[in-house]
């Protein structure tokens, strides 16, 4: 008995000790002095076909309104998907159409008409019962891949389930009754019926998120062309001088957020608070005072104060693809006689006294921002040289590499045979042009100023030349976004972009973006494909690499992956049989095995039906280390495992 507590009491120093050994691998790569970026993440704009999904109310992502005819199907009529008449319709201040159906007798109709909205990419929809609570009398339809299974006033019961092509749901208001029209639709997932007012975020959105320090809501507040569809329509009108009051805001209770003005400022706010993490929120370029004052005011009172506000005046505003750029260009250089871009400079100048004013008791919480060009010095200079030198803290920057015109050049000729390996070769030989730029603005704006650099976009820039449109070396565009090289050129830009940073410093580090799917014309910009994407099935190298620099700056480790389990069983032995290939043998008969990252996150799991020894190949992995946690027995057992490098 005394001779097995003593082995007992062994087992248990050694798990402990082992245990200690990670968390001092971890400790002593999280105080490497080679953390100097403090990483945040750009997140995805509101739309009908992301992948994203950050709210439980699919509502919020619903697109506008289109108008067809009552008449599923008129013999003989031209029967249009949409009649495009939505504009017209009488709305209450949330957008619900106040009747339907509803006639026009000046436009030619064929039959009366009803609204609807679609969802045209379920690919990211969890299949099940999704719940579609209204107000108000009515009918309400669901079409394509979804089902209504029970209906009750006020409540639709609706099982969606996306089909194999990406999917499509489409929703119809037929009937909806003047003095009560139908209104506050929301269509809640699966499992949060109960739950959707108090958390109004999609529980693996904030999971995902949870490693990151900041987020910037470029995209959530469709900055670039705000309030309009198209870049053209910005300037295109005497009436667009008139700049927005705060009244004509994107509202809490508007049917959908999925408009060209995006999410409400309060959710920004709330995502921020529930994450506990700082905020960049972009103005509108047509803000009125008024409007910047109120949502100055609106964050600070919103927003918790231990966290840091990064103020920007609209968003990459000498960028000559984006409305924000015309509009300032035909009002405040054209229209007044000054030059571009000094035409433009006091209206970046106002929108920062004004965050200044609102901020007077407390200025430690702002961070107010200047965007310039990174390649484009002389912009850059004559932007930021006419600011008030104490009426800003940073310059903004982008951090990002990618391929060069005659990178595109050289892999257009290629075609069909180049490679991710080719692309990755050719990245690597530009990256130096890209870090000499980001040097020139250390030395131009920020250390002769005394200013901060920060980066509000950074990450991978792999796209072809023209953009959007399609290369013929587009597959390797496609394969290099899940391939090792990718991972490995992450980690050797953040090794270069840290390089420049002064000694003692950080960076704010703004990774674009979040989740998005792969794209050869216009670039894939996720770091993840779908929010729910399986990374031990579908590889995630820059998401890989992200949060593995974040987990080693961070000093953290995952205790639930790494910590002993009750005892530590000598029985079990993992023997390398190659670079990935592993034999796993157990005294006692096995029933799962787990590979976790550091990071513990999951990334390779099978099944071993009471077997006592398995083979596992892990190609899918890069170079690392990682722990295998084996359930034999009763308890899980927990072992760390290199995996070796390989060409790309």
């Amino acid at each position: 008995m005394i001779t097995k507590l003593f082995a007992e009491c062994r087992l248990r120093l050694k798990a402990a000790l082992l245990f200690l050994f990670f968390l001092g691998i971890l400790s002593a790569r999280g105080q490497s002095e080679d953390c100097k970026l403090s990483i945040g993440t750009n997140l995805g704009g509101i739309s009908d076909w992301m992948t994203e999904m950050p709210f439980v109310d699919m509502m919020h992502n619903a697109r506008t309104w289109g108008t067809r005819n009552q008449t599923d199907w008129i013999e003989g009529g031209v029967n249009e998907w949409n009649t495009e008449l939505a504009h017209r319709v009488e709305k209450d201040e949330n957008g619900y159409p106040l009747e339907v159906p509803f006639f026009f007798d000046d436009a030619a109709l064929e039959d009366s008409q009803i609204i609807f909205t679609v969802w045209a990419y379920l690919a990211a929809w969890p299949s099940g019962i999704y719940t579609c609570f209204y107000e108000g009398e009515g009918e309400i339809q669901f079409g394509a891949d979804g089902e209504v299974i029970h209906a009750e006033p006020g409540k639709l019961t609706v099982n969606i389930t996306p089909s194999s092509e990406g999917g499509f749901l489409e929703m119809k208001i037929t009937r909806s009754k003047r003095g009560n029209h139908i209104r506050n639709i929301r269509l809640i997932m699966p499992g949060h019926e109960n739950t959707y007012q108090d958390q109004p975020f999609n529980p693996l959105y904030l999971e995902k998120l949870q490693p990151f320090k900041a987020l910037r809501f470029m995209d959530w507040g469709s900055t670039n062309n705000w309030g309009h569809d198209n870049m053209w329509e910005c300037d295109d009108e005497p009436s667009d001088t008139i700049l927005t009051p705060w009244d004509q805001r994107s509202r809490m209770a508007h049917y959908t957020w999925a408009t060209n003005k995006g999410v409400p400022y309060e959710m920004m706010c709330d995502l921020c608070n529930t994450l506990g993490v700082d905020m960049w929120v972009c103005m509108p370029h047509c803000a009125s005072d008024e409007y910047i004052l109120q949502a100055a005011t609106l964050i600070k009172d919103r927003l918790n104060p231990t966290l840091t506000i990064y103020a920007e005046y609209g968003n990459e505003n000498w960028n000559w693809m984006f409305g924000q750029t015309q509009w300032l260009n035909t009002f405040f250089c054209e229209n007044r006689g000054i030059p571009w871009p000094e035409g433009i400079v006091d209206k970046t100048q106002n929108h920062l006294d004004l965050w200044t004013n609102v901020f007077a008791s407390q200025p430690e919480r702002l961070v107010r921002v200047a965007g310039v060009q990174t390649a484009w010095q002389d912009v850059a200079n004559r932007t930021i040289r006419n600011l008030r030198a104490n009426s800003f803290d940073a310059v903004a920057v982008t951090g990002y590499f990618g391929l060069h015109e005659t990178d595109d050049n050289l892999l257009d000729e290629m075609g069909a045979e180049a490679t991710a390996a080719d692309i990755a070769r050719m990245i690597r030989q530009s990256m130096k042009t890209e870090i000499e730029w980001i040097s020139s603005d250390y030395e131009e704006l920020a250390v002769p100023l005394g200013k901060k650099i920060v980066y509000y976009e950074a990450g991978q820039h792999i796209t072809p030349t023209p953009f959007g449109e399609e290369p013929t070396y587009a597959q390797a565009l496609l394969d290099i976004q899940r391939d090792t090289a990718l991972y490995n050129l992450y980690n050797e830009w953040f090794d270069l972009v840290g390089g420049l940073i002064p000694e003692g410093d950080k960076a704010v580090y703004m990774n674009f973006s979040f989740v998005g799917s792969l794209s050869a014309r216009y670039g894939s910009w996720g770091i993840l494909e779908t929010l729910d994407q399986d990374t031990s099935m579908v590889y995630a190298p820059k998401y890989q690499a992200i949060a593995e620099y974040i987990q080693k700056c961070n000093n953290e480790v995952s205790n639930k992956f790494l910590q002993p389990a009750g005892s530590f069983s000598e029985t079990l032995k993992i023997i390398k049989r190659g670079s990935k290939q592993f034999v796993i043998l157990s005294e006692e008969p096995m029933h799962e095995v787990k590979i976790f990252s550091f990071t513990g996150q999951l990334l390779y799991a099978i099944q071993v039906p009471n077997k006592e020894y398995t083979d596992i190949s892990l190609s899918q992995l890069t170079t690392g280390n990682y722990i295998v946690v084996v359930t034999a027995g009763k308890q899980p057992i927990s072992r760390k495992i290199r995996i070796d490098s390989m060409r790309n």
